[in-house]
């Protein structure tokens, strides 16, 4: 495996794991905003598989997914669309409080579940 994919991919794992740690420690927000950068991450690494050049410098997930060809269900398309609107929110909220209200427990754990399945995804794709 290219070490640049291989980086890209031992990045995603350790966002991915500190989503889920977040999640734990009931830290919403962050964990939304943690589930956006190892699904970005994953798909840079799907990127530079790919193209072998370097990924652009972007966190708008739908462009990464085309970039790198990604073949993703419907649904998981919807998902990400998703996850890439909430990842500016979660990056640059405007109210907190108002932000922390909108991922609750039950919300955040469909986003966990849902990028855990995505980066997966992306995984076959790379191997």
């Amino acid at each position: 495996m290219d070490p640049q994919v291989k980086e890209w991919l031992e990045q995603s794992e350790y966002d991915l794991d500190t989503a889920k740690s977040l999640y734990r420690a009931r830290r919403y927000l962050y964990t939304i905003f943690m589930c956006h950068l190892a699904i970005e991450k994953a798909l840079k690494a799907l990127i530079v598989q790919q193209t072998g050049k370097a990924p652009p410098k972007t966190h708008n997930l739908i462009n990464l997914v085309k970039l790198g060809n990604a073949i993703l269900t419907d649904e998981q398309i919807k998902f990400v669309s998703r996850l890439s609107l909430a990842g500016v929110v979660t990056r640059y909220p405007e109210e907190l409080k108002r932000a922390i209200a909108e991922y609750l427990r039950h919300v955040t754990r469909d986003y966990l579940t849902h990028t855990k399945e995505v980066i997966k995804c992306l995984k076959h794709q790379i191997e």
